[in-house]
């Protein structure tokens, strides 16, 4: 069985379609277990928030579970697969892996580094051992994501990368006392960005969100007042700074839309503001690329690096150990079958000696075991080490083909492990 993860998120697609795609409750449970009762799925695990719907399986077919997750994904929201299929990403096997190690990390966050991921990932696991659709592949993975999550949160600073380019961002803006601010967007990072011109002193914050009570949620922990989404254009004109991260996948602020001279800050990826504003006289725009170039989000720079060193450093690890676990049931095979041996010829043996006291019997029985176990030892530890590299499990099969061994058998050995 191999992962695969099929899913979109804020750097797919745009924010409505991710508010309709979004599954919670007794819904996230449905399409959980109508994923993994599909004939191409063994075990699943569904990720849902507000920037992301991922599902995590393990198949056989790739073509076949592609498919068949993409209806269901189209079926539960209710948005026809063919508007949905542009907007969806897909990850097979390794780079299904690297990918979940990723977003625990935080690296594929709106707000780069932030921790909440780690704990709505465990939960969906959580929900998935509790309605039986992970196995033993699915749960081991995602464990190990969450202690790679966990070492990158301890051993980086990447729980400060989101904070550090909204700094770095306003830092080019200058003074920011008495100045009028507009946020558009209210996820993890436009909190960040809200929260940070409320502590330099920013009084007058307005808010616009697409959906108005989430917004309104944001501008009341900071003091500020909300709009409708619709209004963008009209703040504009009163706004002497403006913050945007919408992970809308389109630009909702264009040339047509500035009237005075004003900061502008698009922390978004699809980017929010049309790179065309920098034309519009008095109009400053600052965006990632902008706060990268100047120097000021080194430090951001320098702990996702860190993250992405780790990453690779986990990803490797995890790889080894998983080609060294798929000829584990072929060793344990070959051993099952050297004991049947032993057993068999110790068996004649004291057909043949039926005088051989009980100490001379166990002194003969450890004898042998002592041979075999000194004959096989050195095969099945090279066979272990072999099988963590590319093409490893051809020397699986060569050790079945050598030994004759039952290719039925390390499936069945597999099962019990299970």
């Amino acid at each position: 069985m191999s992962v695969l993860a099929i899913g979109l998120s804020h750097r797919t697609a745009p924010v409505a379609l991710l508010e309709r795609v979004s599954v919670t409750g007794d819904a996230l449970a449905k399409l959980l277990h109508d994923v993994q009762g599909d004939p191409c799925v063994a075990e699943a695990m569904v990720v849902s928030t507000c920037n992301r719907v991922e599902v995590y399986v393990t198949v056989d077919r790739f073509h076949a579970a592609v498919t068949a997750v993409s209806r269901l994904l189209g079926v539960h929201s209710g948005v026809p697969v063919e508007e949905l299929t542009p907007h969806l990403y897909v990850h097979y096997e390794e780079r299904a892996v690297e990918h979940l190690f990723s977003v625990v990390c935080g690296l594929d966050s709106m707000a780069v580094g932030e921790g909440q991921i780690l704990g709505q990932v465990r939960r969906s696991l959580k929900l998935a051992q509790r309605r039986g659709t992970v196995g033993a592949t699915l749960n081991e993975l995602v464990q190990q994501a969450l202690r790679v999550g966990k070492r990158a949160h301890h051993e980086t600073g990447i729980d400060q990368a989101g904070a550090s380019l909204v700094t770095a961002g306003l830092t080019l803006a200058g003074d920011l006392a008495g100045r009028r601010a507009l946020v558009v967007g209210a996820g993890s990072m436009s909190s960040l960005a809200a929260a940070t011109l409320a502590r330099a002193g920013v009084t007058d914050i307005v808010v616009a969100n697409r959906t108005y009570d989430r917004g309104a949620r944001l501008a009341e922990s900071v003091g500020g007042r909300a709009v409708e989404f619709s209004a963008v254009a009209d703040e504009l004109a009163g706004a002497d700074l403006v913050i945007t991260c919408t992970g809308a996948g389109r630009h909702v602020i264009t040339p047509g839309m500035l009237t005075r001279p004003v900061f502008l800050l698009d922390l978004a990826l699809p980017h929010d503001i049309d790179p065309a504003v920098r034309a519009v006289p008095g109009v400053t725009l600052v965006d990632l690329e902008t706060i990268q170039d100047s120097g000021v989000g080194a430090r951001e720079g320098d702990a996702v690096e860190s993250v992405r060193a780790l990453v690779a450093e986990e990803l490797r690890a995890y790889l080894d150990a998983e080609r060294a676990s798929r000829v584990t049931p072929t060793v344990v095979a070959l051993r099952s079958k050297a004991a049947d041996v032993v057993e068999s010829e110790l068996g004649r043996l004291l057909m043949r000696m039926p005088d051989l006291d009980e100490r001379a019997r166990d002194e003969v029985a450890m004898t042998v075991q002592r041979v075999v176990d000194k004959l096989l030892h050195e095969p099945t530890v090279r066979v272990k080490r072999l099988a963590t590299c590319p093409g490893g499990d051809h020397y699986a099969e060569a050790l079945r083909e050598l030994f004759g061994l039952d290719p039925k058998m390390p499936e069945a050995v597999r099962e019990v492990e299970l």
